[in-house]
C-alpha cells in the first residue's frame, strides 16, 4: 500500500505578493516617490539656495551619529540594508508624513479657534510629537516583524530607533536651516548675528542627539518586547507601546521649552536632555558589555562538541582582539579574508545569542534549524578564521603564571587565563600550537601549517577526565548534530 511523503512533494506557489523581490520593489518605491515630494516640498518653502545651504550644514552630524550607533552595534553587527532603510524611511517617509500631518493639523487648529499664535504653540507641542513619533516608530515596528532575526535585544531596538531618527533630523534640519537662511537673506544678516548661526548652533551643535533620543525609547521598547518570551503577549504589546508614549512626551517636553520663559529652553536642556542622554548613554553601553558577558559564558558549550577552538570564547569576548584577528587577515590574506572574519565573529556572537534565548525558554520553533545554520556557516570560513582569532587570543592573552606545584589542574593559571570558569587544562592548548610553557606560547605560523609543526610541551601530571579534548585545526570531520546545547535534550516552547 503506498503511503503518502511526510511533506508534499510540490508545495503550492507562493502568491505574487508574497514574493521577496515584490516586497522589496514595493518598498524601494514607496521610498523612492516620498523622496521625490519631500525634496520638492522643502525646495519649495526654502528656495534652492536656501535648499543647498540647509543640505551642506545639516549633513555634518550624520556620519557622526551614524558611527556611533554602528559602535553601538558591533557586538552583533546586523545587516547594512537594514540601516539604510530605517535612515530612508526616516529621511523620506516620515518626514514627509510629519510635514503634511503637522502643517493639516495646525491650519484646521487655527481656523477652528482663530487663532494662529496658539495654533502653531499646540501644534509643536501636542500634535508634532505624536505624529513624528509615530511615524518614527513605523520603521521600528516594521523591522521587528520583518527582520526578526536581526532584532533580538535592546541594543538592536536603540541603532534601529536612531537610525531612524538621524534620518528623520537630516530632512528637518535641511528645511529650518534653509528657512533661516532665506530669512538671513531678506533682512540682510550675516556671520555669528544670523539667524542661519543661530539655528546651526541649536540644532546641529547643541542637540544633535535631539530626535534620537525620542526615538530611541520607543527602541528600548521593542528591545525589551524581543526579550519577552512568547507567551507573554500582553507585555510584548505594551512595552512598545510605553517606549512610544515616553518618546512623544519628552518630545513634547523639547518643543514646549521655548513657552516656559526666556531660559526655559536651557532649563530643559540642563536639567532634563542631558542628563537623559547620559543615563540612556550608560544604559546602552552597560547591555553591550552584558552581550559580550552571553557569549563568553555560552559559546563555551560549543567549544566542548568540537565547533569552536578552545581560545575563541576568549577572543569573541573583547573588541580589541575582534579588531586584531581582522586586521591579521586582512595585513596577511587580504579584504575578502578580513572580510570572512568578521562574518565569522558576528555568527559565533549570534550563536551565543540564539543558544541563551533557547536555555531560557524564548526560541522559537526553528531553533535547532537556525543552530545549524549558523554552525555550518562558522564551519565554512573555520580556515581563515581560526588562524586570525589565534594570533589575537596570544596577543591579548594575560602574561602566564607559573602554576603552584603539584598543581596541573584546569584551575591552573597556565594558558590564557579562563581556565577557571571553563575547565580548560594547559593541555588542552597543545593541538594549536601555543601550549603555555614558562618562556611565553610557542608562535604559529600565519596561514599555512596551522597546528603543524609546533610540538607541544608534556602535559600536566594530572588532568581530569572531564576535560574535553579539545577540536583538531587540521580535522576535516565535521563534528556531529547536535552538540551540547541543553536545549537539545529539553523541548522548547512553541511560538503561537
Amino acid at each position: 500500500m503506498a503511503t503518502c511523503p511526510p511533506y508534499p512533494t510540490n508545495p503550492p506557489r507562493p502568491h505574487w505578493w508574497q514574493r521577496g523581490w515584490v516586497r522589496y520593489g514595493a518598498l524601494t518605491t514607496l521610498l523612492a516617490i516620498s523622496g521625490l515630494v519631500i525634496l520638492a516640498l522643502v525646495r519649495k518653502q526654502t528656495g534652492t539656495q536656501g535648499f543647498l545651504v540647509g543640505l551642506g550644514l545639516a549633513v555634518l552630524p550624520v556620519p557622526l551619529l551614524i558611527a556611533a550607533f554602528r559602535w553601538l552595534d558591533r557586538v552583533e553587527p546586523g545587516p547594512w540594508r537594514n540601516l539604510v532603510f530605517c535612515f530612508a524611511w526616516g529621511a523620506c517617509a516620515a518626514a514627509l508624513i510629519a510635514i503634511i500631518a503637522n502643517s493639516f493639523a495646525t491650519r484646521w487648529i487655527a481656523t477652528a479657534t482663530a487663532d494662529p499664535a496658539g495654533a502653531d504653540t499646540l501644534g509643536a507641542t501636542v500634535i508634532a510629537p505624536v505624529v513624528e513619533e509615530s511615524a518614527k516608530a513605523a520603521a521600528v515596528l516594521l523591522v521587528f516583524l520583518f527582520r526578526r532575526r536581526d532584532f533580538t535585544g535592546i541594543v538592536d531596538g536603540v541603532v534601529t530607533a536612531g537610525v531612524t531618527a538621524t534620518g528623520f533630523a537630516f530632512t528637518e534640519n535641511i528645511l529650518y536651516l534653509g528657512n533661516a537662511f532665506g530669512t538671513d537673506q531678506l533682512t540682510g544678516d550675516s556671520g555669528f548675528a544670523s539667524v542661519t548661526a543661530a539655528t546651526f548652533f541649536v540644532r546641529v551643535v547643541m542637540s544633535p542627539f535631539a530626535h534620537p533620543l525620542f526615538t530611541v525609547l520607543t527602541g528600548i521598547g521593542f528591545g525589551i518586547a524581543a526579550l519577552s518570551t512568547g507567551r507573554h503577549h500582553l507585555r510584548r504589546a505594551l512595552l512598545p507601546l510605553a517606549g512610544l508614549l515616553l518618546a512623544m512626551g519628552m518630545h513634547a517636553l523639547w518643543n514646549g521649552s521655548a513657552a516656559f520663559g526666556e531660559y526655559g529652553f536651557l532649563a530643559v536642556y540642563g536639567a532634563f536632555m542631558v542628563p537623559c542622554f547620559g543615563l540612556l548613554t550608560w544604559l546602552v553601553i552597560w547591555t553591550r558589555q552584558r552581550e559580550l558577558r552571553t557569549v563568553r559564558e555560552e559559546l563555551p558549550a560549543y567549544v566542548m562538541a568540537g565547533w569552536l577552538a578552545p581560545a575563541e570564547p576568549h577572543t569573541l569576548t573583547s573588541m580589541h582582539a575582534r579588531r586584531l584577528a581582522r586586521q591579521y587577515a586582512r595585513r596577511h590574506a587580504g579584504k575578502q579574508a578580513a572580510r570572512a572574519v568578521a562574518q565569522y565573529e558576528a555568527y559565533a556572537t549570534s550563536l551565543a545569542f540564539l543558544r541563551q534565548r533557547g536555555r531560557k525558554g524564548r526560541a522559537g520553533p526553528d531553533f535547532a534549524v537556525r543552530e545549524r545554520e549558523l554552525l555550518d556557516a562558522l564551519w565554512h570560513r573555520r580556515d581563515v578564521a581560526r588562524p586570525a582569532l589565534d594570533h589575537a587570543a596570544r596577543a591579548t592573552a594575560p602574561p602566564p603564571v607559573a602554576p603552584w606545584p603539584g598543581y596541573g589542574t584546569p584551575g591552573s593559571h597556565a594558558g590564557y587565563g579562563y581556565g577557571y570558569g571553563y575547565g580548560y587544562a594547559a593541555a588542552a592548548y597543545a593541538g594549536y600550537g601555543y601550549a603555555a610553557r614558562p618562556g611565553g606560547f610557542a608562535p604559529v605560523a600565519p596561514y599555512g601549517g596551522y597546528g603543524h609543526g609546533h610540538p607541544a610541551p608534556a602535559a600536566p601530571a594530572f588532568t581530569p577526565a572531564w576535560v574535553p579534548a579539545p577540536f583538531p585545526a587540521h580535522a576535516r570531520s565535521r563534528p556531529a548534530y547536535p552538540s551540547a546545547h541543553p536545549a537539545h535534550h529539553q523541548p522548547l516552547p512553541r511560538r503561537p
